[in-house]
């Protein structure tokens, strides 16, 4: 079940998933569940396990076969070191920041007035003449 803490669902399913793989209740070579199963078993969108299916992939933990399903990767097949799981650990973190700045400036721009003094930094001064 994905819950309201303010982390993006399809971060709290990738952990949930990454813990079962890395716990060994997910063994190399088993099935994970279909994309609709696990969106009625996290109570979330279809697009949002795609997002987390993906980002187990970015990482090297799971693989996809066309027409067959998607399974946790062999660890002896895993690429050497963690770089991918870095990169999309990376990628999900400026995702995730984006959306809160975005938040973050949409809630603050009610307290900007009509009339404000224009901001420099902004473009909004006039030129001077010379």
């Amino acid at each position: 079940m994905v819950k309201n803490t303010g982390r993006p669902g399809y971060l709290q399913i990738a952990d949930d998933l990454r813990t079962q793989i890395q716990g060994g209740s997910l063994a190399p070579g088993t099935p994970l569940p279909s994309t609709a199963q696990l969106a009625d078993q996290y109570d979330a969108s279809l697009s949002v396990v795609k997002m987390a299916v993906g980002i187990l992939r970015n990482e090297g933990l799971v693989i996809g076969q066309q027409g067959k399903g998607v399974f946790v990767r062999d660890t002896d097949d895993a690429p050497a070191g963690d770089t991918a799981g870095e990169v999309a650990e990376l990628r999900a973190a400026v995702q995730d920041l984006s959306v809160r700045l975005a938040k973050v400036e949409e809630q603050l721009s009610w307290l900007r007035p009509r009339h404000a003094v224009p901001d420099a930094t902004a473009g909004d001064l006039p030129r001077q003449r010379r």
